[in-house]
């Protein structure tokens, strides 16, 4: 029997686990999928928008993945720190593939960034999809005008999700606190922005279409930051895009091309802007009262320079969603540059030598980027690298029950029917409020329902 532990019980964690115990070149393979969190799923669960519910719908994958019955989900229990590093990890298993993601968002390093009203947003997802680290409520949706800096599919959730109304998220799983401060919201204007044109952003062509259906904000697209984008004008530099970037490019066109008579008025509204780089936030009256940008051009070679010109955008609120980053695990090598741990195909390299049952796999391993359904391929190769090392990590004998042993450091592990127990108290929760399941936000209402 080989044991193997999975850090990590988000897409890439599970995905990794799944591949472990459908093969058979090596069999009766047993898996322990850890994670910090005493629930599962990870981004599905805590990044996923509330109002994506045929995404969220993944996750009924991965339970079956995590019911199979030489798979455990080992809830609540800490890795890196404490009694639980990398190397008691290998004193208790055969092998050990650290799937954590990529927690940290990326800073603009810009003056102002810090002021009252600046927020990661990452920090907005983490409030509104109730995860029990999240801040309580220090949004400033009291705000008029809302900058969110960034065109990719994580900008696209948080400015559809400030531009909903609590009637349109009251069917979703958000939290009571957080639907009752999105019901009072003053936000009326979104303004999404972007250094570069729509041909070139990291926005999904399905998520983009949603800014333009919802049923109470308008969204609009200013012509002449469209002429800006080479592939506007020229139907040979627009062929040349992927199609991606061309589909992405048709929407914003049509939006911006939609003649005044043709657009409906709404109580909000979202404004896409490019080709616009933040230089400032500025501040008013102690908080942030606007942001200002540096107007960009495309530089010929796939990028942007600035022009001089500047902009001032008013806004009281700003979420920053410029991409992630991974964080040190401590115990395991780190490339500070890359923000990922240094692997050959999955195996971790120890000052540049693979280190005998280490292993990662997700955005640890290759940085943030790419969708769910990227996680596959990535879980399968580092799977193949732990197989072919399988003869040699057998020779070694894993030191007691992990379960015993994290018991015994002081851990208090919340296994499977402590996690089914959130979810029926999650249910009885909707259902006392006259909604569907609502998600339990804070760690003693998750570890109480958990049997803690």
């Amino acid at each position: 029997m080989l044991r193997v532990a999975v850090v990590g019980s988000g897409p890439s964690g599970v995905y990794t686990a799944q591949s472990l115990v459908q093969q058979s070149l090596v069999p009766d393979v047993r898996v322990h999928v850890l994670d910090r969190l005493p629930c599962p799923y990870g981004l599905v669960r805590y990044g996923v928008a509330p109002d994506h519910e045929k995404i969220k719908s993944l996750q009924n994958g991965l339970r079956t993945v995590l019911e199979h019955e030489r798979v455990d989900f080992i809830g609540n229990v800490e890795v890196g720190a404490g009694a639980l590093g990398p190397a008691r990890l290998l004193e208790l298993y055969h092998a050990v593939v650290y799937c954590v993601g990529a927690a940290r968002d990326r800073r603009l390093g810009i003056p102002g960034e810090d002021l009252p009203g600046s927020h990661s947003a990452t920090d907005f997802v983490s409030w509104y999809s109730a995860h029990p680290d999240a801040a309580d409520g220090a949004f400033a949706l009291s705000a008029r005008s809302a900058v969110v800096i960034g065109v990719g599919n994580v900008a696209v959730d948080v400015a559809r999700v400030l531009a909903r109304t609590a009637d349109e998220l009251r069917p979703t799983d958000v939290p009571e606190g957080a639907l009752g401060a999105l019901a009072l919201s003053g936000v009326r204007e979104v303004h999404m922005v972007g250094r570069r044109g729509p041909s070139q952003a990291k926005f999904t062509t399905k998520e983009l279409r949603e800014l333009g259906s919802l049923p109470s904000a308008e969204a609009v697209v200013d012509p002449s930051d469209l002429s800006l984008d080479p592939a506007y004008a020229s139907p040979e530099a627009a062929a040349a895009l992927p199609a991606a970037g061309r589909r992405n490019l048709q929407v914003v066109r049509n939006w911006a091309d939609r003649p005044a008579a043709d657009r409906r008025e709404r109580p909000r509204r979202i404004r896409l802007r490019f080709f616009l780089r933040p230089v400032e936030l500025l501040e008013e009256g102690g908080r942030v009262g606007a942001v200002r940008f540096e107007r960009t051009v495309p530089d010929g070679e796939g990028g942007v320079r600035g022009t001089g010109a500047y902009e001032d955008i008013e806004a009281q609120l700003v979420l920053r969603a410029v991409g992630y980053r991974g964080v040190p695990l401590p115990g395991l090598p780190f490339d500070d540059g890359r923000g990922t741990v240094p692997h050959a195909a999955g195996r971790v390299l120890r000052d540049g030598v693979p280190s005998p049952g280490e292993y990662v796999a997700g955005w640890i391993k290759r940085g943030p980027t790419g969708v769910i359904g990227t996680n596959r391929p990535c879980a399968k190769e580092t799977v193949a690298s732990l197989l072919d090392d399988a003869s040699a990590l057998a020779d070694r004998s894993p030191a007691g029950d992990p379960l015993e042993a994290m018991r015994a450091a002081g851990l208090r592990p919340v296994c499977w029917p402590g996690w089914r127990a959130i979810e029926a108290a999650e249910s009885a929760l909707g259902l006392s409020l006259g909604r569907r399941s609502v998600k339990i936000p804070d760690w003693e209402g998750l570890l109480t329902a958990a049997g803690h």
